[in-house]
């Protein structure tokens, strides 16, 4: 029960602090620069710039009607989440926003700051399996349905339609640049927040002396490693190589220890977008785990 609690007041405070920079992203440097933005916060937006809806309650009442069609999919957890989290964004874009100072200076520097604020918010959201509604309730319905699809990159293909709309209805050719430009700086943080938790580099080190390779890298760094059997296709000669995988920053001690312990060994490193197991932290999204 405990751990239950300590686990939604994890979740709260990462939907808070999230939330919080995607109302500064959205209200203090977006609405200011008339940006055509992205999901259903662009499409309040544009009511705004229209009629003076409230943005956030606005992107409220439009959530009702995707959060009936979607929850069978998204799972009732994940629903619950997200409308605890779209009510506190939808009150910080309204309320405390506007007590914050407004930045009225250049298009572009407005249109980065936008794209990397709102888009670590919307990274810290999603790695709580939270997200603020809206056309995140499609984007994560997507993320269920198909997993191994990224989401920045579903996002980013998702909000094009509303960019373009925002852009052409105002007249504003160069907002709809700014716009994209937004929306794939929020794909990139995403994911690269997402993904780069998980992130790490491979190296594969063939050689003779696999034994001792394993040995060398378990002493400078404590990663297990994994030898597999290989033949040179020169000579035919049986070889190993042996696969480890490690953080980038540790990268280096392995490659030190590889050479000590065979220095003929021959290594190739790569990058690796995700690392699960032992020693690597998970981020899961779109998944039904009971809370």
């Amino acid at each position: 029960m405990a751990k239950k609690k300590n686990v939604i007041l994890v979740d709260i405070l990462f939907e808070c602090l999230g939330s919080f920079l995607i109302a500064i992203a959205t209200y203090n440097f977006a609405v200011q620069a008339e940006f055509p933005m992205t999901g259903f916060s662009g499409i309040s937006i544009i009511l705004y710039r229209l009629f003076h809806f409230p943005i956030g309650m606005t992107t409220i009442f439009l959530n009702i009607p995707v959060a009936l069609l979607c929850w069978k999919m998204i799972g009732r957890g994940f629903l619950l989440r997200s409308l605890r989290c779209m009510l506190i964004s939808s009150l910080m874009v309204d309320y405390l926003a506007p007590l914050l100072p407004v930045y009225n200076g250049e298009r572009m520097l407005m249109a980065i700051t936008t794209g990397v604020l709102g888009g670590l918010g919307y990274a810290m959201v999603y790695m709580r399996n939270s997200s603020t509604g809206g056309s995140d309730f499609i984007i994560m319905a997507v993320k269920a349905y198909k997993p191994y699809l990224k989401l920045g990159t579903i996002a980013f293909l998702s909000d094009i339609g509303i960019i373009l709309v925002g852009g052409i209805l105002f007249k504003d050719m160069d907002g709809i640049i700014y716009g994209m430009m937004i929306n794939y700086l929020f794909a990139l943080a995403v994911d690269k927040v997402m993904y780069g938790l998980n992130s790490g580099k491979v190296a594969l080190i063939v050689t003779e002396k696999g034994k001792q390779v394993c040995d060398a890298v378990d002493r400078c760094c404590g990663r297990g490693s994994t030898i597999l059997s290989a033949r040179g296709g020169y000579k035919e000669d049986e070889k190993q190589v042996v696969m480890v995988a490690c953080s980038s920053k540790e990268m280096y001690q392995v490659e030190k220890a590889a050479k000590e312990a065979a220095d003929d060994a021959f290594m190739v490193v790569m990058e690796s977008n995700e690392v699960h197991g032992e020693g690597f932290r998970v981020t899961q999204v779109a998944s039904e785990e009971t809370r």
